[in-house]
Order: C-alpha cells, then sequence, then structure tokens
C-alpha cells in the first residue's frame, strides 16, 4: 500500500522532533536517571508510540491499525531482550553510569538509520521475489530454536566477543573517559575517547539483532510505512527502557522463551504466506499451495496472549524472585564499591545499609535458590572485601 508523502513527511518529522528532544532536555546534561524518571519517560515514549498506532486505526483503517499494533509489540517485546547486551557492552567498556545516556541515545539513532535501509531493502526484495518470505521464516525459526538454548549459549560470548574486539581494534582511544565527550585534547592532539568505542559497539549490535527482528515484524505486515514507524518506535523509548528494566530483567526469567515462541509463530506464518504465494518452480510445480493464511488480528491476539503469559509466570516464579533479590545484591556491591575517597561518611553509610540489607533478602532465600548463584565464591569474596573496607574505615 502506498501512503501520500505528507503521511511520511509528518511522521519522520515527529520521530525526529523526539530524538531531538531526547538529546537536548535529557542526555546532554550527564546524569544517572532513576527508576521513576525513567518511568515516567518510558511510558511518555509508550504514550506517543500507541497514540500514533490509534491514528494509523482512524486515518488508515482497522487492519492497518492491527498491523501496527502487532508490529509495535513484537519489536518492543524484542528490543527488551537487547537491553542485556546493551548491559555487557558497558560493563565491558567500564561506562560510567552518569554518562551512559549520551551513549545508548547515539547508539540507538545508528541503529534506526541502518534498520530504515534494511526495511527499504527487506521491502524491495519482496516486492520483487515471493520467495525471500521462506527466507526470513527459516531465520525466524532458527532464531526461535535459538533462543531456548541455555542463556550463557544464547547471549554468548562469542557474538558479543567478536563485536567488541573488532571496535577495539578498529577505533583506537584514549585510555580514559573525558565525561561523556566524544574526543578530547590529549597531548596536544585531539584524540577520540572510549566512549566513540562504546556507541560503535552498541550500533553494531543492534544491526545484529535487526537480522532477525526486521523479518519478524515483515511476517505481520508488508507495508513498508507500518514496518518503519513500528520499528522506530519501538526503538525510541529503548534508551528508558534500558535504565527501568536493568534491574528487572533477571526477574523475566521466562522472557526468552515467550520471544522464542512469538518468533516461532511468526516464522510458521511466514512459511504459510510463501507457501499461499508460492512460485517457486521446486515447491508445488511453481503453484500456490492452498494452505491457511493467519490474519493480522489472529496474530495480534496471539502474541499478546504470549506476551501476558511469559509476564505472569515470571512475576509468580519462586526462581524469579530469588534471581531479583540476588540482582539487588550485585547493584547494591557494586554501588558501594564504585564510591570514591571523596564520598562523605553518611554517602557511604548510606550505601553499606542498602547492601546489608540487600545480602540479609539473599541469605533469607531457600538454599535451592541460593545453589543457583553463579559466580557464588567470586560474589562472597566481593562482599567479604566490602565488609573488610567498612570495618577498616569504621575504625
Amino acid at each position: 500500500m502506498t501512503h501520500p508523502p505528507l503521511v511520511w513527511e509528518l511522521s519522520i518529522a515527529l520521530i525526529a522532533a523526539m530524538l531531538l528532544f531526547d538529546y537536548f532536555f535529557h542526555t546532554r546534561t550527564a546524569h544517572v536517571p532513576t527508576v521513576a524518571e525513567a518511568a515516567r519517560w518510558s511510558a511518555a515514549y509508550v504514550g506517543v508510540a500507541l497514540l500514533f498506532g490509534a491514528a494509523v486505526f482512524v486515518v488508515g483503517g482497522t487492519e492497518l491499525g492491527i498491523q501496527y499494533f502487532a508490529g509495535y509489540l513484537t519489536e518492543k517485546a524484542l528490543s527488551v531482550d537487547n537491553v542485556f547486551v546493551f548491559l555487557v557492552i558497558l560493563s565491558s567498556f567500564k561506562v560510567p553510569r552518569e554518562d551512559q545516556q549520551k551513549a545508548l541515545l547515539i547508539g540507538i539513532v545508528i541503529a534506526l538509520l541502518a534498520r530504515s535501509a534494511f526495511i527499504f531493502v527487506g521491502a524491495t526484495l519482496i516486492e520483487h521475489f515471493a520467495w525471500v518470505f521462506y527466507i526470513f521464516g527459516v531465520i525466524l525459526l532458527l532464531t526461535a530454536g535459538h533462543m531456548l538454548a541455555p542463556e550463557e549459549h544464547r547471549h554468548g560470548d562469542e557474538q558479543d566477543s567478536t563485536v567488541l574486539r573488532l571496535t577495539r581494534a578498529l577505533l583506537p582511544t584514549t585510555g580514559s573517559y573525558d565525561g561523556d565527550r566524544l574526543f578530547t585534547v590529549q597531548d596536544g592532539q585531539r584524540r577520540m575517547t572510549p566512549m566513540v568505542a562504546v556507541i560503535v559497539a552498541l550500533g553494531l549490535t543492534d544491526i545484529l539483532f535487526a537480522l532477525d527482528s526486521i523479518p519478524a515484524i515483515f511476517g505481520l505486515t508488508d507495508d513498508v510505512f507500518i514496518v518503519f514507524t513500528a520499528t522506530a518506535f519501538s526503538l525510541l523509548g529503548l534508551r528508558q527502557l534500558f535504565f527501568l528494566v536493568e534491574g528487572l530483567l533477571e526477574r523475566l526469567l521466562y522472557l526468552s522463551y515467550g520471544l522464542s515462541a512469538i518468533l516461532a509463530f511468526i516464522g510458521v506464518k511466514l512459511v504459510l504466506h510463501a507457501l499461499h504465494e508460492n512460485n517457486v518452480p521446486l515447491i508445488n510445480e511453481g503453484e500456490p499451495v492452498n494452505v491457511i493464511e493467519i490474519s493480522p488480528m489472529q496474530s495480534l491476539v496471539v502474541i499478546v496472549g504470549i506476551l501476558a503469559v511469559t509476564v505472569l509466570m515470571s512475576l509468580l516464579s519462586p526462581k524469579g524472585k530469588a534471581k531479583t533479590a540476588v540482582s539487588r545484591l550485585r547493584r547494591r556491591l557494586a554501588a558501594y564499591r564504585e564510591l570514591g575517597d571523596d564520598a562523605t561518611p553518611e554517602e557511604r553509610e548510606a550505601a553499606y545499609a542498602e547492601l546489608r540489607s540487600a545480602e540479609e533478602a539473599v541469605r533469607a532465600l531457600p538454599a535451592e535458590h541460593r545453589a543457583l548463584i553463579r559466580e557464588r565464591q567470586t560474589l562472597g569474596e566481593m562482599l567479604a572485601d566490602a565488609h573488610g573496607r567498612h570495618a577498616a574505615r569504621s575504625e
């Protein structure tokens, strides 16, 4: 379906305005967003995306509106999984928390530009070669199977470390950050800071994720305008989502299973559509195959249902609650260890009290849940070191 140029122009102007607003009013001043701040702005970005979807319903009709919301929900769910890798990258480069916002925003802009290119290339291929749906379907089915692998393999170090090693090798930078600046002057020369490498790594990683997410949304609609806007709005709130859910990721215990089910469903839908439009000589002598087609409304209902079941199972799981407690302990420990010599006694005591509270919560967990803690010995040694430091400072 073609859309008037004015619709494209207004939509792109809205997306650009939101990015500029995010940059000038949020990321220019380095700070660590509170959970409340992240929640407010994440809700605001979701609200804008929903209002846009309502406008699509009114102007474009029911079918386009359903396709938009199905695509937006799928891309948003997949973006939550992206946050895990963002955490790995920011931790690997040791980016100060107050400087992470700018890196995330610029990395998201890079990803948005790259995904836009993928979308138009994908649309061109689909328009001229119906068999591309077979390829997209197989990609999603393979990805769905990969997401069922254990977490350490699914988020394995191999792919992440390849991106990190490549980025570090191609972008020689200074040894330290200069706030959130991309360039600094060192020994009289203008040089890149590690922030440049961080941004490139974030952008490259999100491009890799696009190899899964773009076929997924094309499985729900082949309308380029819907694909582009649903993808763009799902990315726009990703920075706020990062600071909102980074402490809740381990609580979403069954997220990978839910995403796997969604991708498998869309993969099957794509294969069925490819069979329905078949012109490959090796299949049914190049004639269309009489198979069922899954409607946009059915797709939306299935996606919403899978996400609802996934979230409820995660929230009600005792194992999920245990992982939340351990995650909170790790954050409190990291916050205490990051305190500098300039920290006041009051700040140090407050951080230590939060650490002790988180530690007691973990010790109160059932033994079978404590046994699941990764790197228990290292965590224990770090806690002992923190207690020793605090005792020495208190003498």
